[in-house]
């Protein structure tokens, strides 16, 4: 036997109202939920990466393992920018903890 082909234009063009609502909600809910999903992820990124910074604004090892001279150090210019990604963590921690939280009431799945 052989298989027939099914003319997929025909099937298309006698959808019922239903079907077709059911394919475009299910397009625009995929849609959405892979892009909420990677806005969500950038945010985490967002978050490691400032982190890093925060963490390397803190070594102020020697400029190479045979100097004992320091990189110079600016107490003032250290506390403004370590407040400042202080901020913006806790800030972007915030919208993380939001965002992940509307993605699950959103579409049903766990982040």
């Amino acid at each position: 036997m052989k298989d027939e082909l099914t003319p997929r234009f025909i099937e298309s063009l006698q959808r019922n109202n239903d079907q077709i609502r059911e394919d475009r909600a299910r397009t625009i809910g995929e849609d959405s939920e892979l892009i909420y999903r990677r806005k969500v992820e950038d945010i985490e990124l967002k978050i490691k990466r400032l982190e890093r910074e925060q963490e390397g604004l803190i070594d102020i090892s020697p400029l190479d393992k045979n100097s004992l001279t320091f990189v110079d150090f600016n107490p003032e210019a250290f506390v403004q920018k370590d407040m400042e990604l202080s901020l913006t963590i806790r800030n972007l921690n915030i919208q993380l903890e939001v965002s992940q939280k509307r993605f699950e009431y959103l579409f049903g799945k766990i982040f």
